[in-house]
């Protein structure tokens, strides 16, 4: 689009009321832009308070699973062994139980209670073992051992048998304080009681490292084992696990089921400190996470690899603190700790790190300056604080207090994220916005008002006794359009341009009245030149031709004649190109001008011209060639005719015309600035061409200038008539 570039007449100083509109205008386009970035605003701390509440239901809610997670078997086991949990969890150390002792006799009871308690250790081929103390010290010094692994058909021991690798059997190792205890269970049958499935007891005797037991060796008081076998095969389906068919026996014999086994270990350390008087009774042991147990489940054999090794690698946790983690939410922190102190110190639980997307940071210090109404915290005052609560958890061993410690800025750093998302539609608003106000103030403001200051530039340069520029100076047409104020320009557009026209008019009317005095006086000139040739100094008719030669030289200076030429008519002949050049030849000495040579046709060549405008013509071109050539040299004039066309040629020795200037030396006060005439004259106003060129373009002809080798030759065309 064009500028819109003021006027160049002077413009009067406009009040306050031209601009009023443009104001209001521009002020409603600001507001809206405002209201954009207030509404976005109020929207934005609107979702703040929606998200700290949301927050504030959902750290209640992470808050009561973890209080029931406590509560709950698996996460007392956890709690009451959080100090070595972390540790290797092979070789196996004996945990605490939420429990008093386990009803190991019952396969089902025991079973459940390891499994509600979480206390088993899993290993890659599905086997399992826990190894716990009771948190009751008076159910009796025992380590249990709850597990189960796949094996075969069982083969017990035989009543009396001093070779337990004759039989399955279990081995279990126990290290603490500095002494190992061993023991070796071989499996002994038990009489079906009704059920499919196999059981039987573990007879424990102390391991004394040799193949065989003593035969005065007896089995180890309170040492209680059980050993249970059902269910379908681990690698037949279960339609054909219990087909008692010829064909199957084979397979029946690797047939793989899960074996359980419940083992209640006496450690004598253990009683003979419930029973010494003189110490106060401190249960659990302080030492129970630097015990170290293995257990192992042998088929028949004595170099036979074990079914079950619990140092077997690859071996998990069911559960631990580790997982209640996971019930709460990012950057929410828990901490137990017993009341009263004792135990391993408070234990503390976070959740996952805020993961937040990126955001514009300018946003996240906007929605920390919001005011948050649900906790009452004003913009810019002090961070909103984090929510925290307090409950106490009852365990079989004491009092915890749980401290729960939320989290804001998960909650701001989400907001900010989603904030920055939608920045982009508030940034697209605001941007539309700015387009429609471009548009008008470009397209609409700023052409009302280029037309009011305009306008007023008229109203004030015609008024009367202004010297500034005038009316011709002004111009509106830049602003026309198909619209009301396109219109509007364009009427006041023709308006100006009328005026300007009669304007126009009414100065070439002046001027024509001064240059027709010039143009008769100037084309008076080359006749009182050869006057003053034919009339010298002592004739009596110098002193009048004189005269006239300084009154026609008044009439001369006073304007140019380019207008007067141009209006003047120039009648048509038929003339004898040929005989009229040679006549001009040899009557050019008259004129001042000698030596004009002139080399034509045998024939007539006749041509459309008049006989005085063209004497005029070939007149200027001769005395410009006067001028510019060497002295004593001569001026060749020249014919050539064709058909329809005949040229004739005036050449000259000298100097030549720059290129620049050929075609420029046929204007009106143009002449060669760089070539000096010969005879020292000074220069000449650039009319003489100017007149010829005019001449010829009213006879139908042209009119050119060409450097050659040794000068400039003129070419003069005419439309030739026969």
């Amino acid at each position: 689009m064009k500028r819109l570039l003021p006027p160049a007449l002077d413009i009067p100083r406009l009040g306050l009321p031209a601009f009023r509109l443009r104001i209001l205008v521009r002020g409603v386009f600001v507001l809206l832009a405002l209201a954009t970035v207030a509404l976005a605003v109020v929207v934005l701390k609107d979702e703040k308070d929606r998200a700290w509440q949301a927050y504030q239901h959902g750290f209640a809610r992470s808050q009561a699973e973890v209080m029931a997670r406590l509560r709950h078997p698996s996460g007392q086991l956890a709690l009451l062994n959080a100090g070595h949990l972390e540790q290797a969890v092979t070789p196996l150390a004996p945990l605490l139980l939420p429990f008093a002792a386990i009803d190991f006799d019952d396969p089902q009871k025991s079973q459940q209670a390891v499994e509600m308690a979480g206390c088993s250790v899993r290993y890659l081929d599905g086997a399992s073992v826990c190894a716990a103390i009771g948190n009751n010290p008076y159910a009796g010094g025992f380590i249990y051992l709850v597990g189960s692994f796949y094996a075969g058909e069982l083969t017990p021991r035989e009543r009396g048998a001093l070779v337990p690798s004759d039989a399955h059997r279990a081995r279990i190792a126990l290290d603490m304080r500095g002494t190992s205890y061993r023991w070796i269970a071989p499996y002994e049958a038990l009489p079906p009681a009704g059920s499919a499935g196999v059981r039987g007891r573990l007879t424990g005797f102390v391991d004394n490292g040799t193949p065989e037991l003593d035969a005065r060796a007896r089995p180890v008081r309170d040492f209680r084992g059980w050993l249970w076998q059902s269910g379908p095969c681990r690698d037949v389906p279960p339609a054909m696990a219990g087909s008692n068919t010829a064909g199957e026996t084979a397979a029946a014999a690797t047939c793989q089921r899960r074996t359980h086994y419940s083992i209640r270990l006496p450690v004598e350390l253990f009683r003979e400190a419930l029973f010494r008087r003189d110490e106060r009774i401190v249960w659990p042991p302080a030492d129970l996470a630097s015990m170290r147990l293995r257990v192992e489940m042998l088929p028949p054999g004595e170099e036979a690899k074990p079914l079950f090794d619990s140092n077997a690698p690859g071996a998990q946790l069911a559960s631990s603190l580790a997982d209640l983690s996971r019930s709460l939410l990012p950057g929410e922190r828990v901490q137990v700790d017993k009341v009263g102190g004792g135990g391993t110190g408070p234990v503390t639980l976070k959740g996952l790190e805020v993961q937040a997307e990126p955001s514009a940071p300018w946003l996240l210090r906007l929605i920390r300056w919001l005011p948050l109404e649900a906790a009452g915290v004003g913009p810019a005052a002090t961070p909103a604080p984090a929510p925290t609560r307090q409950e106490l958890l009852e365990t079989p061993t004491g009092t915890y207090t749980v401290a729960f410690t939320g989290h804001l800025r998960g909650v701001e750093l989400g907001l900010a994220a989603v904030a920055t998302r939608l920045s982009w539609y508030l940034g697209a608003m605001l941007g539309a916005i700015g387009l429609a106000w471009l548009v008008i103030e470009v397209g609409l403001i700023r052409r009302v008002t280029a037309l009011t200051r305009r306008a007023a530039a008229v109203s004030y340069n015609v008024q009367p006794g202004h010297t500034g520029p005038r009316l011709g100076d002004l111009d509106v047409s830049d602003l026309r359009g198909s619209d009301e104020l396109g219109i509007l320009a364009g009427g006041l557009a023709d308006l100006l341009q009328r005026v300007k026209d009669d304007m126009h008019r009414e100065q070439l009317r002046a001027g024509q009245e001064r240059d027709m005095w010039h143009a008769v006086g100037h084309e008076i000139m080359s006749p009182l030149q050869s006057l003053m040739v034919l009339h010298g100094p002592d004739d009596p008719g110098h002193r009048y031709v004189q005269r006239m030669q300084q009154a026609v030289h008044v009439l001369y200076g006073t304007a140019s004649p380019a207008e007067a030429l141009q209006a003047a008519d120039m009648p048509q002949g038929r003339l004898d190109l040929n005989d009229f050049l040679r006549h001009v030849a040899g009557n050019a000495h008259f004129a001042g001008i000698a030596d004009v040579v002139y080399s034509g046709t045998a024939s007539a060549v006749i041509v459309r011209a008049d006989e005085f405008a063209l004497e005029d013509v070939v007149t200027h071109i001769l005395r410009n060639a006067d001028r510019y050539r060497p002295a004593g040299t001569p001026i060749t004039l020249g014919l050539t005719a064709s058909e329809s066309t005949a040229c004739a040629t005036i050449h000259n020795l000298g100097s030549t015309i720059e290129p620049a200037l050929l075609d420029q030396i046929f204007e009106l006060g143009v002449s060669d600035p760089g070539s000096a005439p010969a005879d020292g004259q000074a220069s000449h106003r650039g009319q003489g061409l100017f007149v010829a060129r005019t001449y010829m373009t009213k006879m139908g002809g042209t009119v050119h200038a060409r450097n050659t080798g040794d000068g400039v030759e003129f070419r003069l065309t005419f439309q030739r008539l026969g």
